[in-house]
């Protein structure tokens, strides 16, 4: 292989923040907008991301995930693809309860919904396995495709989560400990010997007025 000592360098970009009524709320497989503040993020991203070369360009089918990459397009001459299976997990029963709300009705705590994925699956919706079923083989063609090139990605919280989990091979419930903001940038650098976490969660929006 000719690439072998070229890493695959992966641009892992969150999409920017949603519409105010989805904040503090499962919302997974609802398909919302950017907020406005959220579309000023995605800028502020993309002119970070400016001066970097990417060969290829992957994003989720969902709006927030292509409002996202809308300014991160402009001025490349490139064609991103887009897979279905880079969208958000589906939180099944949860699916637009609020933090509280999920408290209240399963008697869990939204921070744990990781090991809840992980251990028994949303009601109705994702669980660990059948969510690392549908991202694992998007990761597994990018990297095929994408051999010692450098790529974006654009896609969601929980999916970012799953991809960091199989890269570095960390149980799910572990990459609870690894913050993944809105609009933020997480690059790991693939070696078939070694994988690398280069930065996580860079925010190049942070000084926004």
């Amino acid at each position: 292989m000719a690439h072998g000592h070229l890493p695959t360098r992966l641009y892992l970009l969150r999409h920017a923040e949603v519409e105010e009524r989805y904040h503090r709320i499962f919302g997974g497989r609802i398909d919302m907008d950017l907020s406005p503040l959220g579309r000023k993020q995605a800028r502020a991203l993309a002119g970070y991301l400016r001066p970097a070369v990417f060969d290829a360009i992957y994003a989720s089918p969902m709006k927030r995930a292509q409002q996202t990459l809308e300014p991160i397009l402009e001025g490349r001459q490139i064609a991103p693809v887009t897979l279905p299976g880079l969208r958000e997990v589906d939180f099944g029963d949860w699916t637009g309860l609020s933090w509280e709300g999920v408290h209240a009705k399963f008697g869990v705590s939204a921070f744990d919904w990781l090991k809840q994925m992980d251990e028994a699956g949303f009601p109705g919706g994702d669980s660990a396995s059948s969510f690392r079923a549908r991202v694992e083989p998007c990761l597994r063609q990018i990297l095929q495709e994408c051999p010692g090139r450098t790529v974006a990605v654009v896609c969601h919280g929980g999916v970012i989560r799953m991809l960091l989990a199989v890269l570095l091979d960390l149980a799910v419930p572990l990459t609870a400990k690894f913050e993944v903001d809105y609009a933020s940038v997480t690059r790991v650098d693939y070696r078939e010997v070694q994988t690398e976490m280069q930065f996580l969660n860079l925010t190049p929006w942070r000084d926004l007025p």
